[in-house]
């Protein structure tokens, strides 16, 4: 029975350490998937209306720039949301603590209750909590909050500003590097390519069947090139 408080919330840490762990490593390869995508279909539409290097270089460069700034800076705007958000549910919890310590206890042996303990371990295991660190108990059982995690949006920003830098360099080099009778097919196969990757590895990461991610993967990336391609081959005709 002094067992179970311990290995309660030990479980839920490692679970909660996991989760954040994945949730990062789907988020580093959504971000490169979306530089490899977005990158991919400017410089592919520039393509269309133009053979210069130094043009294809040019608009490459200024679409990998804004877009690591854009992921960067909407990460940062939505992690510091979720962060504030976390440390005003920990100060209300803090203040209910103090002031209505007996109901919180009730309150907590409640929800081990609902998690399939019987009344006595249940209450027990709230009591040994409590008085162990009573704040903490509340937000890992109640919140779901690790209060020594809580969301950092300066590594989120430059997770996602690095995710997508390295994504967009992919379609960026395989565009600018070989001759120009080769840019469109090698920027095509090696996009192709990197999709398909990303699409396995995201599917592998929700231990989901990775067939239809793939397909969903390849069948954007490419719809992406081939209506921006199209786009930039009719303006370059008509000479816009």
């Amino acid at each position: 029975m002094t067992d179970a408080p311990h290995d309660g919330p030990h479980d839920e840490a490692h679970g909660g350490a996991l989760g954040a762990r994945l949730n990062w490593l789907r988020a580093a390869v959504l971000g490169a998937n979306d530089g490899v995508v977005s990158t991919a279909g400017l410089v592919v539409g520039v393509a269309g209306a133009t053979g210069s290097r130094d043009t294809l270089l040019t608009a490459g460069l200024a679409g990998l720039l804004a877009g690591s700034m854009s992921m960067a800076v909407g990460e940062y705007v939505s992690v510091s949301t979720q962060r504030d958000s976390q440390k005003a549910a920990l100060a209300m919890e803090r203040r209910e603590l103090r002031e209505q310590p007996e109901e919180e206890l009730d309150e907590l042996a409640g929800l081990l209750m609902s998690r399939g303990l019987s009344q006595e371990v249940a209450r027990e295991a709230a009591q040994q909590l409590t008085e162990r660190d009573a704040l903490r108990a509340h937000a890992r059982v109640e919140l779901g909050i690790d209060p020594d995690q809580l969301a950092n949006p300066w590594h989120a920003a430059g997770a996602s500003f690095l995710a997508f830098t390295v994504g967009a360099l992919l379609p960026l080099l395989a565009i600018v590097l070989p001759p120009a009778s080769m840019r469109l097919y090698v920027t095509v196969g090696s996009v192709l390519t990197a999709l398909a990757l990303t699409g396995w590895w995201s599917a592998r990461l929700g231990a989901a069947a990775a067939g239809p991610a793939v397909l969903r993967n390849l069948g954007g990336g490419a719809m992406a090139m081939a209506v921006t391609y199209g786009a930039g081959s009719l303006l370059g005709a008509v000479g816009v």
